[in-house]
């Protein structure tokens, strides 16, 4: 799969931002002093990290090399690295005090072992807090999905996209397991677009991505049409001309025993 572009994630950085905000000021931490931010793409997460706990050493990883570079050149005051969360977890210390995720175990399966790996790396007593689209439902991943599967693009994806994310239940007994001390919680947000094509814009960072990777730039564009046109019967404007692109978002905090 090609390498995640920092540049097209960012068109819509204040929105993608704003739940990692959310998510960190239900952290409680007291003074924490060293904080992994996983998933950290081009460094907007693990900014907010700094900015809220200011006294901490910040570790921002990615599997993206581009997402890392872009982050590097972005916030030079913090470090960053490279790290496949999915395989790689092991290698990085197991004593922060705080272990944030924003919108990125999405991608990666086996989240009952994922889990308690990532509370494996807090000190005893320190907080695990991650947030996850669970926006699968909604319209535009119902459309690419339909798309997909028609006799006309069928054969270009053999694989369909799996999805990795539990439902809030099977997300509340993995963390019953491992702990004694968390919360989880739902957060819908509605972000008002310009135009269809700003949800087109939104999606080729993220869920368009498996599917453009695979196509030629020719069909990827015909692809994208198809999409498109269905987007715009499942979005209808506002009286103001405006769309409500509706996303909802998982969100848990836990403490490790």
């Amino acid at each position: 799969m090609a390498d995640w572009n920092s540049t097209q994630y960012l068109k819509f950085k204040n929105e993608r931002t704003q739940p990692a905000i959310d998510l960190a000021t239900r952290i409680d931490a007291v003074n924490p002093q060293k904080i992994a931010d996983l998933g950290c793409g081009p460094g907007n997460s693990t900014q907010v990290l700094a900015e809220m706990f200011n006294n901490a050493y910040i570790l921002g990883v990615d599997s993206s090399q581009n997402m890392i570079a872009a982050a590097r050149e972005k916030y030079p005051k913090l470090d960053f690295d490279i790290c496949d969360i999915s395989c790689e977890l092991s290698r990085l210390d197991h004593d922060f005090d705080i272990v944030f995720s924003n919108a990125c175990i999405q991608w990666v399966p086996d989240h009952s072992g994922l889990i308690p790996q990532m509370l494996s790396l807090l000190k005893k007593g320190g907080v695990l807090a991650v947030q996850i689209p669970m926006n699968f439902d909604e319209p535009i991943h119902r459309i690419i999905k339909e798309v997909s599967s028609t006799e006309k693009w069928r054969a270009c994806f053999p694989e369909q996209r799996n999805f990795y994310t539990l439902s809030q239940g099977e997300y509340f007994d993995i963390l019953s397991d491992c702990t004694d001390e968390f919360s989880i919680w739902n957060t819908t947000y509605y972000h008002v677009m310009k135009s269809w094509q700003d949800i087109m814009e939104w999606y080729r960072s993220t869920g368009l991505r498996p599917y453009l990777a695979v196509l030629t730039e020719e069909r990827g564009k015909e692809f994208e049409e198809d999409i498109l046109q269905m987007l715009m019967r499942a979005y209808p404007k506002q009286k103001n001309g405006e769309i409500l692109f509706r996303f909802p978002r998982f969100f848990f905090t836990a403490r490790r025993k």
